[in-house]
């Protein structure tokens, strides 16, 4: 599976920890930055995540900043973006299973590395259930 994965200033330790660990699994990851712990505008890599999912590069992407909430509010400006932010391991089932959630958002102030990384894998490792209910629900906002 390809993966996209961003991060404003704020997500960028715990990015580096989740790269390893996707390594680990054997993902196909890109990193569309940020390079560094300087400050800098999450919106942007917010956007570059988003274009690799609309071009087919990647198939989900995960968003890092400091609470989450900006990232996931940016990705979703994006059509045919569905991105969650998920700071426990039912929700991000949960959106995979009925929302068919593309990308994860997560708050690097808010969640330690190992709930991340648990959250990351229930993500990434939870299909969409296709059932009906769900698709008819996606379809009133994609």
């Amino acid at each position: 599976m390809k993966l996209a994965i961003g991060c404003d200033h704020g997500g960028y330790e715990l990015k580096h920890e989740v790269l390893e660990h996707l390594a680990a699994r054997g993902f196909d990851v890109t990193d569309v930055g940020c390079d560094s712990a300087a400050s800098c505008d999450y919106p942007i890599y917010a956007k570059k995540v988003t274009d690799f999912i609309h071009s087919g590069e990647a198939e989900l992407g995960i968003l890092i900043c400091g609470t989450g909430i900006g990232m996931s509010m940016a990705a979703n400006k994006e059509p045919g973006i569905r991105a969650a932010l998920c700071h426990d391991v039912f929700s991000a089932k949960a959106t995979r299973e009925h929302n068919d959630a593309n990308i994860l958002c997560m708050g690097a102030r808010v969640v330690g590395p190992g709930l991340a990384l648990m959250i990351i894998d229930t993500f990434l490792d939870t299909p969409f259930s296709n059932d009906e209910r769900h698709k008819r629900r996606i379809a009133y906002y994609s």
